[in-house]
């Protein structure tokens, strides 16, 4: 028998909590399918999760056969109901996990060990380099950190099953601080009843996900943790900043797309930017209302026992409280007065009503700051006469809500791609009879044209002109921001995102329609003109990131534009597009794009000595679309560019992982303000040393060249990749808003450039394949080593020791080769109908996946995947065991599916597409970041 390191031993004992947890959570499903179902069924599951357990861990040829033979035995029904179980057992296992991810942090704080990733990690390593608290505050004055939530077609998630997974998260972190044996039981009673919820619950939608439904869904993780942590992550950092904590700007706020994103979505227009903005606007004024009533029970000193500033006197006595038995009650006649205003706010903006009267409601806010104010006078009275302990609990968490999330909770971004804009533009100059053929002028001629309409003051728009669908709707997105600005204040909407910029003309072409609605004030060049749209580019292929700098340059060189943008705020975002530019070139050359576009402009923005630049990552949830650890991510970014502005999105599946638990939000919040001080104030300034840029472009070069050789130019890639992955299945699913295909996409490899980098990334995740994440790098790598292998090795060697761009990138590479599963893939195979075609394509996978495995272990120095990151290495050890008959019973489903003949009933049809769905569903829950 062999013996346990004391390493190993240690390392059991803190996992084991999660070990209990799992087997508890484990317990009560099985007992719910039990009762549910029927001990056949229970009996059922229970084979199948032997059977792949064996059919793992042994390589047991054998059992391989016997899941095969089993898995083609069962019925429709039977299908669906195993695949439900495994699902639920994938969401109640990442819920344990949570759970001892916060476990083992508390108890870290406890001990007083320190964590990258930690505020008081980052404080740390700033006072040992020396870097002076006045610097921090100087910093945090000019920052601006916002993670923004979108809304894509991988958030597989049901709002009715997350609220239910909430509730066992809080009952599983309770069951810690219980004592009595009556008391666990009780909570193990909770739990089951919990469980049977989920159970009963149906996992997919029936109909087609709405933006309606999308707006809520995001809006659910603003109660509970939102609108709570991050007031609270403001009080962590003041404590580490003495006496410049209550002075700190509001330097992190959150972002939404959600409502705003027309690029591609039909769905989404005028009308769901007031809706969505209505929507934001009464969480958080409804936050607000329940907060101050709170603040009314706990604020009840009597003027009788202490007393009230001058302010705070005058403040009471304009209240609309005349309640005789609060008359000597400042604080409470004060707040009853404000609540009335604030229901009245809400009233008007949102045409809801509050839930308690006590005053009828009167006087609405005109904003966000009187409000504030009003709480500033209560804070400043209770501080002036010995109420100091009062304001910390609650007042000060609500004015620090107030001052980050206003009236309009979060900013809505606008986005719609570039050639939609022409077309408008185009109409209107061809109805104004001032050019009948703008597409077909050249870039400077629409340049030329565009200054001078954007010098006149004159509008474009013709008096009852009638204009086609499509313009009238994107002209009423422009006014809608207009009103959505003067309604629920500037913050409401600040950036307009233009999708596949690429050209000078495709940023003039928003200025001039935001002209024609008042957003942009004055002509282009004179004294006074500003815009209240930061007008933001976005970048996304390689290509299109190769021509980010001259693009930029271009635009600043023309005459008034540098003046326009000092004064509206001296604010420059520029987005970098980390998915199309993947499935465009590879995990590789994208990631080295990104890299050279970011020095590049921020080179461009230090010539130009004016506006301040702040990068906006689109990061989506796989490491092929950029996602990975956000703190690396951060600190792995070149040299200059964060500089305190960061805004990245968050996307898919993963906003639930980040943010529906309250305490795992906070931390993950935290991590971002963290790596946003470190990456500003501690990382060198100079850049990498050119042997290692040098390297890196050849790595890119090959790679790149591998990549599109595989993908685009192999005959029948996309054949192979619309069988082998459940891609279609997905097209079919109610999980988003916005089409999985662009129009116009045709077949072979023109299907794969019009198919949405989403769809793309997540199908390979389905399928176990994860290509995006990896493919190129392998081969790049053994190019690169052909010539005087031992010298360029040792320099890989050194980039990756000392560079932390490549350090991260290879720790992403470690990270999604160790889940790629080339065994379950092999099964995705068979549903190639030219077999011959499937394992050619396959073969060469697998030859790219060894090659890049064995790249990264010259590299590296380690042969066994996540050897760095052995909690993550132990997750996957525990999890993946029970994701795989998800996986064999998608192959089996899909086979039958696609194999059904017309006529065959319409029943047996929903039942696979259902049990293909359910199937979908557990995978992404269960791999956490596919999407």
């Amino acid at each position: 028998m062999t013996r346990r390191r004391p390493q190993d031993l240690d390392t059991a004992a803190k996992d084991q909590p999660l070990r209990d947890d799992i087997r508890l959570l484990g317990r009560l499903l099985g007992e719910v399918i039990r009762e549910q179902e029927g001990r056949e069924s229970y009996e059922l599951v229970e084979r199948i999760r032997q059977l792949s357990v064996a059919w793992r861990r042994a390589q047991d040829a054998a059992a391989g056969r016997q899941i095969d033979k089993l898995l083609k035995s069962l019925s429709n029904d039977q299908a669906v109901m195993v695949i439900r179980a495994f699902s639920y057992f994938s969401h109640l296992a990442n819920i344990a996990e949570d759970r001892h991810h916060v476990r083992r942090r508390e108890h870290h704080e406890r001990e007083g060990h320190r964590q990258p990733g930690q505020l008081a990690w980052s404080f740390d390593q700033l006072h040992e380099a020396g870097v002076r608290p006045t610097e921090v505050v100087a910093l945090l004055k000019r920052a601006y950190i916002a993670p923004v939530l979108t809304a894509h077609p991988t958030e597989v998630q049901r709002k009715s099953i997350l609220d239910a997974e909430r509730a066992v998260a809080e009952l599983i972190a309770t069951r810690e601080h219980l004592a009595t044996p009556r008391e666990l039981q009780r909570n193990e009673d909770h739990l089951r009843a919990r469980v049977t919820q989920l159970w009963q619950t149906r996992m997919l939608r029936y109909s087609k996900l709405t933006v309606a439904d999308e707006i809520e869904n995001a809006l659910s993780y603003y109660p509970a943790t939102f609108l709570r942590e991050i007031p609270r992550l403001y009080e962590e950092l003041g404590e580490h900043l003495p006496g410049a904590g209550a002075e700190l700007p509001a330097f992190l706020r959150m972002g939404h797309w959600i409502g705003g994103d027309r690029d591609g979505n039909p769905n989404v227009g005028a009308g769901t930017i007031r809706q969505a903005l209505k929507r934001q606007c009464e969480v958080a004024l409804r936050h607000y209302l329940t907060e101050l009533h709170a603040l009314g029970a706990e604020l009840s000193m009597s003027l009788r026992l202490t007393g009230v500033t001058p302010a705070m006197e005058q403040f009471m006595a304009r209240s609309a409280d005349h309640n005789p038995h609060r008359d000597d009650e400042p604080y409470r006649r004060a707040l009853t007065g404000m609540y009335a205003r604030l229901a009245a706010s809400l009233h008007a903006l949102t045409g809801t009503e509050a839930l308690r009267h006590a005053v009828v409601p009167q006087d609405p806010y005109s904003d966000a700051e009187a409000f504030l104010a009003d709480l500033q006078v209560i804070a400043d009275s209770l501080r002036a006469h010995h109420a100091q302990a009062l304001i910390a609990q609650r007042l000060a968490p609500l004015m620090r809500a107030v001052q980050v999330f206003g009236f309009h909770l979060a900013t809505l971004d606008l986005r719609q791609s570039s050639d939609q804009h022409e077309a408008v533009v185009a109409e209107l100059l061809a109805v104004a009879r001032i050019e009948a053929a703008y597409g077909e002028l050249d870039e400077m001629q629409r340049r030329a044209l565009l200054l001078r309409l954007l010098q006149e003051a004159r509008p474009l728009r013709v008096v009852g002109a009638t204009y086609s669908e499509r313009t009238q709707g994107e002209l009423a997105v422009f006014e809608a921001a207009l009103q959505a600005q003067q309604q629920f204040g500037r913050d409401a909407i600040r950036h307009y995102i233009i999708s596949h910029t690429e050209s000078v003309s495709d940023l003039l072409e928003v200025l001039l329609l935001a002209k024609e609605f008042g957003l942009m004030r004055g002509s282009l060049g004179q004294s006074g003109a500003r815009c209240s749209l930061i007008v933001s580019p976005l970048f996304e292929t390689i290509a299109d990131l190769r021509e980010a700098s001259p693009i930029m340059r271009s635009f600043y060189a023309l005459p008034g534009v540098r003046e326009l943008v000092a004064a509206s705020g001296n604010e420059q975002d520029v987005m970098l597009g980390y998915s199309d530019s993947n499935k465009d070139g590879g995990t590789f050359t994208s990631n080295w794009e990104l890299y050279r576009a970011e020095l590049a402009l921020v080179e461009l923005f230090d010539e130009l000595q004016g506006p301040r630049l702040r990068l906006f990552h689109g990061r989506g949830g796989t490491v092929g679309r950029g996602g990975g650890p956000s703190y690396q991510a951060i600190l792995a970014q070149p040299p200059g560019t964060v500089n305190g502005q960061i805004r990245l999105t968050e996307q898919g599946e993963v906003i639930a992982s980040k943010y529906a638990h309250p305490e795992i939000g906070r931390r993950n919040l935290e991590t971002l303000v963290a790596a946003t001080l470190e990456a500003s104030l501690l990382h060198p300034t100079q850049s990498a040393p050119k042997a290692f840029l040098d390297a890196a472009q050849q790595l890119s070069d090959a790679s790149f060249g591998a990549y599109r050789a595989l993908v685009y130019e192999t005959p029948g890639f996309a054949d192979y990749f619309f069988s082998a992955t459940p891609i279609r299945e997905i097209a079919e699913l109610n999980i988003g808003s916005r089409p999985a295909k662009r129009p116009g996409s045709g077949g072979g490899a023109k299907a794969i450039e019009g198919l949405r980098a989403i769809p793309w990334g997540f199908s390979w995740g389905q399928s176990r394949v994860a290509l995006p994440g990896w493919c190129g790098f392998g081969s790049g790598v053994a190019a690169f080593l052909a010539e005087d292998p031992a010298k360029r090795l040792a320099l890989l060697r050194k980039m990756h020791k000392q560079w932390p761009f490549f350090r991260t990138l290879l720790s992403n590479l470690d990270m999604v080769l160790a889940k790629t599963d080339l065994q379950l893939a092999a099964r995705y195979v068979d549903l190639v109908e030219d077999k011959k075609l499937g394992k050619r394509i396959f073969a060469a996978i697998c030859a790219e996946y060894e090659a890049t495995a064995q790249a990264l272990s010259q590299i590296t120095g380690e042969s066994d995947r996540l050897a760095a990151n052995p909690s993550l290495a132990r997750s996957i050890a525990h999890r993946f065991p029970y994701i795989e008959p998800l996986n064999h019973l998608q192959v089996e489903l899909m086979r039958r599916y696609r194999g059904l003949q017309p006529g065959e009933r319409e029943e047996q049809l929903e039942r696979l597409q259902r049990g293909i769905h359910l199937s979908i569903n557990g995978i992404a829950a269960a791999l956490r970041n596919t999407g």
